[in-house]
């Protein structure tokens, strides 16, 4: 089992940027495949990126050339860089330890004017 803590978000105008950032705890964290998703009201949560414990990453169309996801093994810590933000990014945003299917409690990210 890993324990994910989610921090970074909040409140950023449009065409700014934020970084979240995953705290994991547990040994197994580096044999987790990492995922970001992300909750808008009234709609499914959806899988934003995803990044393999060697690096390799895949994202949402509509956040490719955007959002960045990076992780540190060493760290336990897992990340996502928010560029050039919309307001149809507004959600809740959750972190989540794919492998072993653990979440972490989610952090409230709104773009707006």
């Amino acid at each position: 089992q890993v324990q994910l803590v989610e921090s970074g978000g909040g409140l950023v105008q449009p065409g700014g940027s934020l970084r979240l950032s995953c705290a994991a705890s547990g040994s197994i964290f580096s044999i987790n495949n990492m995922a970001w998703y992300r909750q808008a009201p009234g709609l499914q949560r959806e899988l934003v990126a995803r990044i393999t414990p060697f690096g390799r990453t895949t994202y949402a169309d509509s956040v490719k050339g955007r959002f960045t996801i990076s992780r540190d093994n060493a760290k336990n810590m897992v990340y996502l860089q928010m560029n050039s933000l919309k307001p149809e990014d507004t959600a809740v945003y959750y972190c989540n330890a794919a492998t072993t299917g653990d979440w972490g409690q989610g952090t409230q990210v709104t773009v707006s004017s």
